[in-house]
């Protein structure tokens, strides 16, 4: 890759909040190299004139699952590992095409499917992989039904290679190296009930306090972190007392609870529009009767927990948890939350938030010399109107990632 220059930008400063006009942006190799008023760039470089457009960090979801790709977890597993990755880039393609340049997948996604698109082999945002999630016997990632009763090892069936189940110390810090051993960049633990799963109530507390502390000190080991689905104030509260360092969902947090992921330097990452999704489209596509009655539970209480981790001053990142069939409601989740943050902090969620909790700061999230070239240029001004975040990548011209330009209409 050359030199390319990005000229006659309107930068979105991320950090400040405020609009730069008459920037004009260096890209050299896969960096920024240089952000200026002045002309950059030497003779041979590629020059695109955004017309005074905003340039902005590419976009970051924290919370994905690449590999869940129907709605119907059996089918899928069920099916060969290669048909799951190839039904996989399409989805991946998609959310590179609504500016999204990086994904923190939540279960499912393997090394193997990030070097796929580290290599250039499928198109998609660069992703941090969980590998499989860790859960308890009968916890969130245990999707077999009160009826099963097959032969074989329960870890390896019914879970579509979203989770394993470890029960007890050895078990878990066993899986959390093996997840580590085959390439996780952080780990995911089940920590409460959940939608999705037929058989544990949303209330319900998932592995003890050994099993959680001896999963933190594994990922603390490889200089990492756990992430935990929980949902309940409660679930909040002991995970993060416990280690873990990024809270996932927290639909039922209260303040106490969010008092404490503060004291704590955690994070967390709401999900609401796949909540909407579901409820929009999850009996259409096979979700369980059970799942749906759960749903409205958490579906409810979404934007007040919004509001609480706002006014408690919790570092908030932005993830999204669609399934399936509702993958194209992704960048919904902007305007959801705009109904309670304003516009800058709902895009600093999904940019400089996130890229702390990647353990990626002045890496990603950020247009400075020295970060990755992710960037996205939106056709007006996202302060003002957020939506033009979503359509689809509508209103996104031109998408560079890595010094890479995905999608250019600007010289067309």
């Amino acid at each position: 890759m050359g030199q390319i220059v990005l000229e006659n930008c309107t930068l979105l400063d991320c950090e400040s909040g405020e609009m730069r006009p008459d920037i004009n942006l260096l890209i050299d190799g896969e960096r920024i190299a240089e952000l200026d008023d002045a002309r950059l760039g030497g003779r041979d470089a590629r020059r695109i004139d955004l017309g005074g457009r905003t340039l902005m960090p590419g976009l970051i979801d924290a919370h994905v699952h690449v590999t869940a790709t129907m709605m119907d977890f059996k089918r899928i597993a069920e099916e060969p590992l290669t048909l799951t990755a190839a039904r996989a880039q399409p989805i991946m393609r998609g959310m590179l095409q609504r500016g999204f340049t990086t994904v923190r997948d939540a279960g499912g996604a393997d090394w193997g499917l990030a070097s796929a698109v580290e290599n250039g082999l499928f198109e998609g945002p660069r992703l941090f992989v969980s590998g499989r999630a860790l859960s308890q016997t009968g916890g969130h990632g245990d999707l077999r039904s009160r009826t099963w009763s097959g032969d074989g090892c329960a870890c390896c069936v019914a879970n579509a290679e979203i989770a394993v189940l470890a029960d007890g110390v050895p078990a878990v810090q066993k899986a959390a190296r093996e997840q580590f051993r085959v390439g996780a960049t952080q780990i995911k633990i089940m920590g409460s009930g959940g939608v999705a799963s037929p058989t544990d109530p949303i209330d319900n507390l998932q592995y003890s306090d050994d099993e959680i502390r001896a999963i933190v000190w594994e990922a603390r080991a490889w200089h990492t972190y756990v992430m935990a689905h929980v949902y309940t104030a409660e679930a909040i509260a002991r995970v993060v007392r416990l280690g873990v360092r990024s809270v996932e969902h927290g639909n039922l947090v209260d303040r106490e609870a969010a008092a404490t992921i503060v004291e704590h330097d955690a994070f967390m990452v709401p999900t609401l529009i796949t909540y909407e999704a579901l409820h929009r489209e999850g009996k259409q596509w096979g979700m369980p009767r059970v799942s749906l009655d759960k749903l409205d539970t958490v579906r409810d209480a979404g934007l007040r927990s919004l509001e609480i981790t706002r006014d408690a001053g919790v570092k908030t990142g932005f993830g999204t948890d669609l399934l399936g069939e509702t993958h194209h409601y992704q960048s919904g989740e902007f305007s959801l939350r705009a109904q309670v943050l304003s516009p800058i902090d709902v895009i600093r969620g999904a940019t400089l938030v996130n890229a702390e909790l990647l353990n990626r700061v002045g890496e990603l999230g950020v247009v400075a010399p020295g970060a990755l070239a992710d960037i996205i240029v939106v056709d007006g001004n996202p302060l003002d109107d957020i939506h033009l975040l979503e359509k689809q990548g509508k209103f996104l011209p031109l998408i560079v990632k890595g010094g890479r330009v995905y999608k250019n209409t600007l010289d067309s």
